[in-house]
Order: structure tokens, then sequence, then C-alpha cells
């Protein structure tokens, strides 16, 4: 099961602390817009999202189809493939992808111990 490129999306109380926070532990901006709340921060291949007044919890973050410098990959498997098979071992869904859709799509799954997981396709 591939499920692609693996970030960690921070949810912060201010969005410049943090920049500079990370900034000092050698991340440099990557994406976003600081302008709506949000930025992506990247060391060597680690990605952090910073995201402000966005959501209530940190996400773990998956992207399939994509590597660590948000490239498409030739090999991936689709968001709609890994939601049947993560089904079909008994996993709980608190958002899906619509299954006979195509294109990007996403779900939401929480961990045992409430940590939200996002899985996130940009690409067809």
């Amino acid at each position: 099961m591939q499920l692609g490129a693996f970030s960690i999306s921070l949810s912060v109380k201010d969005l410049k602390a943090s920049e500079t926070f990370y900034r000092k532990l050698g991340f440099a901006p990557f994406g976003g817009d600081s302008e709506q709340n949000w930025l992506i921060l990247k060391n060597g291949d680690t990605v952090i999202g910073l995201f402000q007044d966005m959501f209530p919890d940190n996400i773990l973050t998956f992207n399939p189809g994509w590597n660590e410098a948000a490239e498409n990959v030739d090999d991936f498997t689709d968001i709609r493939d890994l939601q049947k098979a993560l089904k079909a071992k008994g996993v709980e869904f608190t958002t899906e992808a619509d299954p006979d859709g195509s294109g990007p799509a996403s779900f939401t799954i929480i961990d045992p111990d409430g940590n939200p997981i996002l899985v996130d396709q940009h690409r067809a």
C-alpha cells in the first residue's frame, strides 16, 4: 500500500511565530500563502505544513501520487483503491472519497489515539 509523500500539518496559534521557530531549525519556505494563514516548509525531505485557524488538531498527511517535492510519481495507488483496501481491513472513516470519482480526492481516518490522518490526492 503506497500512501505517498508524508508531512505533518500543524495547527498553529501564530503563523509568523511558528515560521520563525521552524526557520531556526533549518526549514525554508516551500509553498503556501501567509495571507491565507498557511505555509509549507521543508528541511531536506521533511515537510511541515503550518495552518493558522484552519483546523483544531495537528494532522498526519499523506499525498498519494506525490513525492516529498510535490512532484508527480509514475507508480502510485489511487486514493479510491487505498480507501477500498482500508475499508476491507475494518478501518473506520470520518470523511470519504467518492468511490466512483476520479482524480483529486481525500479521506480522513483517526488512529487509536485520536490522531487525525488525512490522505489527500492532488492529481489524477
